[in-house]
């Protein structure tokens, strides 16, 4: 048997069939993403306080804010399973160079194309370690991650998600090259270096964790696997991890390090139960997210209508949609804050994270607006993203859309 035998047989078959649940997930959290970061640049309120601040929001601000809690730990987890499939037409050694390459290109992408799009400042003042670095470096964790047998795989990726709120404790001294190589490892801080400001959004643990879990997710849809099957465990497993999430945070001893609490009324105590900690993910944060997201993928496994296949294609070019829609809600912040008497545009050139800047107080619309804004710009990049998807399926053969 020669090498390029040897290759061929241990190289899976596979014919890639699109997953439609997966996409029409993915494109539904890109879709309310969206709002979130409308919220952020055009709703007047968030200049002045955290829209899950109980003392200071509303109801709806706050499920405003909430519901887009499920975007970024969704897209992780989808990310591993994509990684699965497609390593069902590779090697191990291909899939891992992939993955190492894709997550590097994903860390150059977070640090130069997305910072600038978030803050429009050439200088770049600013550097933020959040969701596309989660992302890149979530991949390049899985690439030697995926040498390990599926199970252990899985026992470690329960165990991170798990066990590691039991690291919200250790701090470092502020400012510090330790407390930022913390930061990256497990805690959410802002740093100042020379002139730059520094923020890590995102941890990596367990956000690595939610991609590895998602890998393994990926071999429920392997090729011949049984689709009743997999949409019974699906709603199975979702559901058990909802009502481990409602005993745990009822219990409110782990799992989150901010405890709920009885609050002026009954809505505002359940607010208080729903609001559990992003960064980082704690344990309560990924049951609630993930449990969520396998029961959806279980009840719209076999969905099909117009609104599914619509919402899929924002899921199919998730990267693309990403990229633009961040520029576009900048770009209408500029131009709204130049229409603004009193404001000048030349503040949107931000030197600090937009929620930081006081300037902007005076500036902004109602939370009715600003919804109005996010479905007119949700809806004006369909066509462009329908557009680049059709791209995609008729140029496979180009590698570099692959990274895209």
């Amino acid at each position: 048997m020669n090498s390029t035998q040897a290759i061929t047989e241990t190289r899976p078959t596979f014919t890639k069939v699109r997953i439609t649940s997966i996409d029409f997930l993915r494109g539904t959290i890109m879709i309310i993403m969206a709002l979130d970061h409308v919220r952020d640049y055009l709703f007047f309120g968030s200049f002045y306080f955290d829209p899950t601040d109980l003392t200071k929001t509303s109801g709806v601000l706050f499920f405003t804010r909430w519901i887009t809690h499920f975007c970024a730990p969704i897209f992780l987890l989808l990310a591993g399973t994509s990684a699965y499939l497609i390593g069902q037409k590779k090697t191990k050694a291909e899939l891992s160079a992939f993955l190492i390459k894709r997550g590097l290109w994903l860390i150059l992408l977070e640090m130069i194309v997305t910072n600038f799009g978030w803050n429009f400042n050439i200088t770049f003042p600013m550097f933020f370690f959040i969701t596309i670095w989660a992302l890149g470096l979530g991949m390049i964790i899985l690439a030697g991650l995926i040498h390990l047998p599926k199970r252990v795989i899985l026992v470690l990726s329960l165990v991170v998600i798990f066990g590691h709120n039991l690291l919200d404790n250790i701090h470092f001294p502020p400012n510090t090259l330790a407390e930022f190589g913390w930061s990256l490892f497990h805690e959410q801080q802002f740093f100042m270096w020379h002139h730059e400001m520094l923020l890590v959004g995102y941890p990596i643990v367990p956000l690595f964790a939610v991609m590895s879990l998602g890998y393994c997710l990926g071999e429920l849809y392997a090729s011949g696997y049984d689709a009743e099957k997999r949409k019974k465990l699906l709603i199975t497993l979702g559901g058990a991890a909802l009502i481990l999430f409602i005993i745990l945070r009822w219990i409110n001893v782990y799992g989150d390090p901010i405890k709920w609490s009885a609050q002026k009324d009954g809505f505002f105590t359940f607010l208080s139960f729903l609001n559990v900690t992003k960064y980082p993910f704690s344990l309560l944060y990924v049951l609630l997210t993930i449990g969520s997201a396998l029961l959806f993928l279980g009840l719209t496994e076999r969905l099909q209508n117009g609104v599914v296949k619509v919402v899929s294609v924002y899921g199919r070019v998730p990267m693309f949609y990403y990229l633009i829609h961040i520029y576009i809600i900048h770009l209408i912040a500029l131009i709204a804050s130049a229409m603004t008497p009193g404001q000048n545009w030349h503040i949107w050139l931000l030197k600090q994270p937009v929620w930081f800047t006081t300037d902007l107080k005076g500036y902004g619309f109602s939370l009715p607006v600003s919804y109005l804004v996010w479905v007119a710009i949700v809806v004006g990049l369909y066509p462009l993203c329908k557009r680049y998807d059709r791209y995609k399926q008729g140029n496979k053969d180009k590698w570099w859309l692959s990274y895209l």
